[in-house]
């Protein structure tokens, strides 16, 4: 995305920044599900904050 850390007005800040969204390349998909490298909790005793 385009650097727009040095534009001090707000509003030209969000143009300059939506075009450059619109001139990116579309991501690719996901090859594997969202959150699947996260931690896995066990389930602890009932009443017990699990983290």
């Amino acid at each position: 995305m385009a650097d727009t850390t040095k534009v001090e007005d707000k509003l030209e800040r969000k143009k300059l920044k939506r075009a450059a969204r619109k001139k990116a390349a579309p991501k690719a998909k996901r090859t594997e599900p969202r959150g699947s490298a996260k931690k896995k909790v066990k389930k602890l005793a009932r009443g017990q904050s699990k983290r």
